[in-house]
């Protein structure tokens, strides 16, 4: 795979400079080494990888379908390290980094709860290192698609910005200063479940009217089916089109019949992105970014959706009119972005783990030279050449 598989004594400089990444991103990525690495993200659905250069550039992708929920967490991993594997036969990797739906802790070492996966406090860093012998990254994948899109997408030059990603939920990211903002515990960003509606819709994390059930994919859908399933008239076009079938109304069927007029798809999209005009007004006044960036599947509505979501904003903005409005705009690096982010993230892993191994290199250099003189001058030349500790 790489120069790394040959390197021994990888454990304690590895704990040590996987410690150190998340206090030294912002200058640290300016200088992380110019070499490819691996991104990785796992969602409910797919598991993508992909070989990506210092310049967020994709030299190659592959993907899978994601093991199904119930098998055991070791049938991911062995799907991780297969897609690895595959992929270090063609390109020299470096670096490993791990975009999760999940909770990830502050160590970015374990999944701590993955709700599409059978990952419970899983360990999964360590799984991971051990079987592919180079540095792993593991972050939360809105984590790294924010960090992409700061990067390489619509929030380069922001200092403060938050990212939205709209799926089946809503998950989120803070970056500020140009750092990551996980929080004490890694969990920062779970925006979907702040409760906007009391008493509202049931979630699935067991509280009812959280922001999720009002402003994203399975919203969306859950709105057209109960309309199509009451039989209602605005929903006969969408009828027509499933052909009676209403489980197989989906979010991409719904944006699609609104591009072509559809007056009640129109109408849907109207609803999910008021409501998350009036999530953003109320992150705004928590967090006062300077932009939101909305990603994830149900953002590919583009204007239909944002375009209410900007209206919304500006209607329930804190002290509107006398203040700066923060920017809200479409993500651009599409469904690659926790890829792409999760990579360059990697990239730092990488870095520290090159400079401690080329550290300990210089120690044993030193003392090999030692016992050398040892052996060819006797003590006397060897007290002129004891090594001395290299300075850090």
């Amino acid at each position: 795979m790489s120069t790394y598989r040959d390197l021994n004594d990888r454990g304690s400089a590895r704990a040590t400079v996987l410690r150190t990444v998340g206090t030294r991103e912002r200058r640290s990525h300016l200088s992380a080494p110019r070499v490819p690495t691996v991104g990785i993200d796992i969602g409910g659905t797919k598991v993508m990888a992909g070989v990506v250069d210092a310049d967020g550039t994709i030299l190659e992708k592959i993907k899978t379908e994601t093991p199904d929920k119930s098998k055991s967490a070791k049938v991911v991993e062995d799907t991780i390290t297969e897609l690895v594997l595959d992929l270090s036969d063609r390109h020299d990797v470096h670096a490993v980094g791990i975009g999760a739906a999940g909770w990830v802790d502050a160590d970015r070492a374990r999944v701590l709860f993955a709700p599409h996966l059978a990952w419970r406090n899983e360990p999964l860093r360590d799984s991971l290192q051990a079987r592919l012998a180079v540095p792993v990254m593991v972050d939360n994948d809105a984590n790294t698609a924010a960090w992409a899109e700061w990067r390489f997408g619509a929030g380069r030059g922001e200092d403060h910005l938050v990212m939205i990603t709209l799926g089946t939920g809503i998950g989120g990211a803070i970056l500020e200063d140009g750092r990551v903002k996980r929080g004490k515990y890694g969990v920062a960003g779970e925006f979907g479940h702040m409760q906007v509606v009391p008493g509202g819709h049931r979630c699935p994390c067991g509280n009812r009217g959280c922001w999720e059930q009002y402003s994203s994919g399975n919203a969306l859908v859950r709105e057209a089916r109960e309309l199509a399933a009451a039989d209602s008239p605005v929903a006969y076009g969408i009828i027509e089109r499933v052909k009676g079938q209403i489980p197989d109304i989906s979010g991409p069927l719904i944006t699609e019949l609104a591009r072509e007029g559809d007056a009640m798809c129109v109408e849907l999209l109207q609803d999910i992105g008021q409501w998350l005009g009036v999530g953003i007004a109320n992150l705004a006044a928590a967090l006062d970014p300077s932009c939101f960036v909305i990603g994830g599947g149900v953002s590919a509505a583009d204007d239909l959706l944002i375009g209410p979501a900007r209206d919304a904003f500006r209607r329930h903005l804190t002290g509107r009119g006398y203040r700066p409005e923060a920017r809200i705009a479409k993500a651009q690096l599409g469904p690659e972005a926790g890829m792409v982010g999760a990579a360059d993230l990697a990239r730092l892993v990488a870095r520290r783990f090159r400079r401690a191994n080329r550290r300990r290199v210089e120690r044993h250099e030193r003392y090999e030279r030692y016992a050398q003189a040892l052996r060819n001058g006797g003590s006397a030349r060897a007290s002129r050449t004891t090594p001395q500790e290299p300075q850090p």
